[in-house]
């Protein structure tokens, strides 16, 4: 039987350095770390750079985990548990809104809804479970955004398009957006991709604290806005159910 391959031994135990200790490091901090060469782990570094899974710091020169191990992480945990652990708390919320509730997840530049309560009263209603949300115009994707770095990636490298005059698409605003939807534990979009239509959305996290998905409450304005802001008492339902959610799926408290 074939032994193991070393440079990917080498480069498995380079990500796990990575993963612990300041997170961040240089180019011989790696090497004497593990016991290389500073040319091997330079050239491990690179490869690993290239691929996404590695990230080199401009001013400081140092790396740092990349993006696409998030990618990866995420699809440890399957859609259908988190639409399997988020159904009751999806209920919940609807009825104690009164609105329509979305569960969404990053999806090739966009926001795939995979779970859609209805708002509980007899209106008719069109089932959105399977269609599409743009990230940079709705509340599930601005949270995304704000807390995923493949969605920032994602956002950076599609086009924008203005849907209303309400609708944010130069990156610089959207980043300013980021930081606050992170300092407040929710995000809003209202009317930047319907007129006449908000939504407040909450992020969902895994075990390992990273970010699998949002749950949103989406409805008229105004009904989710009082005085052109979005209703308190709607984003703290929303970031309880985004809270309820992560803990099922094993996340700490956040």
């Amino acid at each position: 039987m074939p032994g193991p391959i070393q440079s990917l031994e080498r480069a498995a135990a380079i990500l796990r350095l990575l993963a612990g200790g300041e997170r961040r490091l240089g180019l011989s901090d790696v090497a004497a770390s593990l016991g290389l060469a500073k040319a091997t782990a330079h050239g491990i570094l690179r490869t690993l750079q290239q691929e996404g899974f590695v990230e080199q710091d401009p001013d400081s020169g140092k790396y740092q985990l990349g993006a696409e191990l998030l990618r990866l992480g995420q699809s440890y945990l399957d859609v259908h548990e988190l639409r399997a652990r988020a159904l009751i708390w999806a209920d919940d919320l609807a009825r104690a809104t009164g609105e329509s509730v979305y569960l969404g997840v990053l999806h090739q530049r966009g926001v795939l809804i995979v779970h859609h309560v209805f708002r509980p009263d007899d209106a008719r209603q069109v089932l959105d479970v399977g269609g599409m949300q743009p990230l940079h115009s709705t509340a599930l994707g601005k949270v995304l955004v704000a807390h995923d770095p493949v969605a920032r990636a994602e956002l950076q490298a599609s086009e924008r398009e203005a849907f209303t005059p309400r609708t944010l698409t130069d990156l610089d605003a959207i980043d300013a957006e980021s930081a606050l939807t992170r300092e407040r534990g929710w995000g809003a979009a209202v009317e930047e991709t319907w007129t006449g239509l908000a939504s407040v959305a909450a992020l969902i996290q895994d075990r390992r604290q990273n970010p699998v998905g949002a749950v949103a409450v989406h409805g008229p304005v105004e009904r989710i806005c009082e005085a052109g802001a979005i209703r308190p008492e709607l984003a703290i339902a929303v970031r309880q159910a985004a809270r309820s959610i992560s803990r099922d799926l094993g996340a700490p408290r956040f």
